[in-house]
């Protein structure tokens, strides 16, 4: 922004003095300030303050907001013209979420905006910063929602990171057949870190990302060069039964080939199992994870069975040993059969520091991925 020509408050001062035939030390008398304070005002060594301000309103009758005005003129008048990085900073961080990347190492801190803007320009493969963000054709949860800038670059550091791994071919029947191998992993939490070792046997890439704060982001399903899969999660909800939903959703999604000619499909908010409102792959990639590792049938005729002590710790605990899975996984259903979180909480382990002890992983303080 350029400002017009402007003169210091003093020059305006001299003026007014000027057209009273008064001089500096008869104006000092009136508003009983010293004669120097007046005389730097005029040459322009010293700033005009409200107090002074106000005086000066009263002395000559033009109200303090003329002289305060004045004053604040003039100072920008003396500030460098802008070179609009703070409006192009803003218009940045508007777009992107450039502190949590920067704090995961996805771009790298940057001392001029150029440089920073450069580095988003190749991150998310844009022409130039000005452009819309753009993402292959995907299925999100609901078919109404978009990808905010949150979860797409959540979406490419999933990618580069799967892009990373090196596992043997793709065989579908392989991971068919891995599903009671995976069922067996669910007695306890600590099996849970043999789940990167069964997938990339099947050929299917699997890593852990760290979701981005508000994100929602649960999972999504890579396709690389349109015939490798690749699975990421994120464990946003660190509890052993969302990990294995959002598992098993993921790689029904991979079974049925969902996503291939796109490339990708993206999950978000995974929590919610029920099936309103979406599309046909979530749909199915619901069901298959609602009813892994026991049907619905069983589940149905647990509670008929117990009813009304659905949530009877013991009784729990003898569903779950007679299944082989952990009683957390039974306990998270029930909470989500019934809308009540209160009961049995301790049961709902946390699985993330298990699962990265062998899955390539990003966030919690380490970063797989150069920008």
């Amino acid at each position: 922004m350029k400002f017009a020509e402007t003169f210091p408050p003093g020059e305006f001062l001299k003026e007014e003095l000027e057209a009273r035939n008064w001089n500096q030390t008869e104006l000092a008398e009136i508003i009983g300030r010293p004669v120097k304070l007046v005389n730097e005002i005029i040459l322009g060594k010293r700033a005009i303050t409200p107090e002074t301000a106000v005086q000066l309103g009263e002395a000559l009758g033009t109200g303090p907001e003329l002289w305060m005005n004045l004053e604040s003129q003039y100072a920008l008048s003396k500030v460098s013209p802008s070179d609009n990085a703070v409006s192009r900073k803003a218009k940045l961080y508007e777009k992107f979420p450039v502190r949590e990347m920067i704090k995961r190492g996805w771009v790298g801190a940057a001392e001029s905006i150029d440089a920073l803007e450069q580095q988003f320009v190749r991150y998310f493969d844009l022409k130039s910063i000005g452009d819309a963000l753009t993402i292959p054709a995907h299925a999100a949860k609901r078919s109404s929602e978009s990808v905010t800038g949150l979860q797409l670059a959540w979406l490419i550091a999933a990618r580069r990171l799967a892009s990373s791994i090196v596992v043997t071919p793709y065989k579908r029947d392989a991971l068919r057949d891995a599903l009671p191998r995976l069922h067996a992993l669910m007695s306890a939490p600590e099996e849970a870190r043999h789940v990167t070792r069964l997938l990339n046997e099947c050929g299917v890439r699997f890593a852990v990302v760290e979701a981005l704060p508000s994100s929602k982001i649960d999972g999504a399903c890579f396709w690389l060069n349109g015939s490798q899969p690749a699975i990421a999660v994120s464990t946003r909800l660190d509890r052993i039964d969302n990990f294995w939903f959002v598992l098993r959703h993921e790689i029904e999604h991979v079974l049925c080939e969902h996503g291939r000619q796109a490339t990708l499909i993206f999950d978000e908010d995974l929590s919610d199992e029920s099936n309103d409102g979406q599309i046909e792959e979530e749909r199915a990639a619901n069901d298959a994870a609602s009813v892994f590792p026991f049907s619905r049938a069983e589940f149905e005729n647990y509670i008929a069975r117990v009813q009304p002590y659905y949530f009877a710790e013991q009784k729990v605990l003898n569903f779950s040993a007679r299944l082989g899975i952990h009683p957390g996984i039974v306990v998270g259903k029930l909470q989500r059969r019934f809308d009540e979180y209160k009961y049995l909480r301790a049961h709902l382990v946390k699985t993330r520091h298990i699962v990265i002890q062998s899955a390539p992983h990003d966030g919690w303080g380490t970063s797989a991925i150069e920008a």
